[in-house]
C-alpha cells in the first residue's frame, strides 16, 4: 500500500487536526516528519513540512475531506 503526501505544514499542531479528522472519516492515515522536525530546529523546514499522508487510492477523497475544513458549518 503506497502512501502518498495529502497535506504538509510546518506546525504539528495542524498536522494532527488534519490527521485526526481523517481518523474520524476511517482514512488510515500517517503522519511523517512529525517527530524530527520537533527533536530538530528547522528539520521540519529542510524537508519540506510535516507530511500527512494517506493510501494512494484514498487520496482524492482524503484531499476532498481537507478541502472542506475552511468552509463554514451548516
Amino acid at each position: 500500500m503506497a502512501m502518498v503526501t495529502v497535506f504538509q505544514s510546518f506546525s504539528p499542531a495542524e498536522a494532527q487536526l488534519i490527521r485526526s479528522r481523517l481518523d474520524a472519516a476511517d482514512f488510515p492515515v500517517y503522519v511523517a516528519h512529525e517527530l524530527s522536525a520537533l527533536s530538530m530546529d528547522g528539520y521540519a523546514q529542510a524537508v519540506g513540512g510535516i507530511a500527512v499522508q494517506v493510501p494512494e487510492e484514498m487520496a482524492q477523497d482524503a484531499r476532498a475531506l481537507i478541502a472542506t475544513r475552511d468552509e463554514p458549518a451548516a
